[in-house]
């Protein structure tokens, strides 16, 4: 039997400041990229105990992406690994193999949680879908994410999916499309990632609270498309308004615009937000030009009126002092950062949203987003590094699965498995 999670059994009296929401919950994760290492790196921040599956010759396919670093074991190790791999430990099984198959299989019992983000069907093939498993261990969450879903049937269920391939196909890219443009890839990073993990953890969360409650799991089930659809909300929203096709019009003033040193946004949308703008950048006579009467009267006038009032404005004021000005008298506005930006800002250092890993082949550490869920009560712990490929493997086998050395080195000698 799986421990059940340690926040059902915990003592109320505890210290907090010990411990953190999720210890006690176990992830077996035979993951891959970004898809759902990130989601399985966030609960891995509040606790939970992860453990990555890999190929013992190669590791996971993370490992091969560019960037790269060498690490403490002399392998490249790709940044797409690096940046979603804190606080995981690492055991390399052939799940090709019948005995890796059984050696997983095996440690199923000992974790609440079996995440993997492979094509559909392909668990399945390897003898290692839900429906075996929960036959194994009947109070398993398991967790699917892929290009377009399990449970439910898809035209494009055999389609290979990365991040932009279901952020085009959610309407990100041809809504955002300029008509004499072609659309653009990657403006919002790995959405497509990152958006599809944090639905995965939500599911997983949710039926961990289920499980605690009946005693019984179920298959959580993320397909990318569907993620980006519900990110992408206003797209069949608005069409079904009757705003369509290239000649929707902007209500209000939604752009960027350009200061002493960069760039910054600004909205604008109500009203009373208009008559601030007009008046903060020496403009009142817009409010009695009817010209501007309507919102979308401001959109109209954005680029040849607008746009020159504002960048003139602007145009002796770093983006800094343009946003505080304008948030100072209600306008909302920030600064279109660069990454050294982000480094130096006050904010992200007081809120330990970019963690400072060493980097084995470097003096300047890497630098890797920190988890953005606060809690009143429970501190931050700091981050381990991601593990070296099969780090954890003798470990994990000798204390879940009892196996002996000879036991252990036989495996190994057979390419079931590999340690570092």
């Amino acid at each position: 039997m799986s421990a059940q999670p340690e926040s059902v059994q915990s003592n109320p009296q505890e210290d907090l400041q010990t411990r953190r929401p999720l210890e006690g919950v176990r992830i077996l994760a035979a993951e891959q990229m970004q898809a759902l290492p990130f989601a399985t790196q966030l609960l891995a921040h509040m606790g939970a105990d992860v453990v990555k599956v890999e190929n013992p010759e190669s590791g996971e396919s993370a490992r091969g992406a560019l960037p790269a670093v060498a690490d403490i074991d002399g392998n490249q190790v790709g940044a797409t690994y690096l940046r979603n791999s804190l606080n995981k430990q690492s055991i390399c099984l052939d799940l090709k193999n019948p005995e890796g198959k059984e050696l997983f299989k095996r440690l199923v019992p000992h974790f609440d949680v079996v995440g993997e983000n492979f094509r559909p069907g392909t668990m399945d093939r390897l003898g290692l879908g839900y429906d075996v498993l929960s036959e194994i261990h009947p109070g398993l969450v398991y967790v699917s994410v892929s290009g377009f879903g399990n449970l439910r049937e898809s035209p494009y269920s055999k389609w290979p999916a990365y991040a932009c391939v279901a952020e085009a196909m959610a309407g990100f890219m041809e809504s955002a499309r300029q008509t004499d443009e072609e659309p653009k890839l990657g403006a919002a990073g790995a959405l497509g990632d990152i958006g599809s993990s944090l639905f995965a953890a939500i599911g997983t969360l949710a039926a961990l609270r289920e499980r605690d409650r009946t005693g019984r799991g179920q298959h959580v089930d993320i397909a990318m498309f569907d993620a980006m659809i519900s990110m992408a909300d206003v797209v069949p929203f608005f069409w079904s308004m009757g705003v369509r096709g290239k000649e929707r019009r902007a209500a209000g003033v939604v752009s960027s615009f350009r200061a002493k040193d960069g760039y910054f946004v600004l909205q604008a949308v109500r009203e009373h937000h208009l008559a601030l703008l007009a008046r903060a950048i020496g403009h009142p006579e817009w409010l009695e030009d009817e010209r501007f009467a309507t919102r979308l009267g401001w959109g109209d006038r954005l680029d040849d009126v607008v746009r020159p009032a504002i960048e003139e404005w602007a145009s002796d004021k770093t983006k800094l002092e343009v946003c505080a000005e304008l948030c100072g008298q209600g306008i909302a506005s920030g600064p279109c950062n660069t990454p050294e930006d982000l480094i130096h800002d006050e904010h992200v250092r007081d809120h330990n949203m970019i963690l400072e890993i060493p980097r084995p082949d470097s003096e300047d550490p890497l630098l890797i987003v920190g988890n953005p869920i606060k809690f009143s009560e429970t501190p931050e712990h700091p981050s381990r590094r991601w593990p070296t490929l099969g780090e954890h493997t003798d470990e994990i086998l000798r204390t879940d699965l009892n196996l002996s050395e000879e036991e252990i080195s036989g495996l190994r000698a057979r390419g079931v498995t590999a340690s570092s």
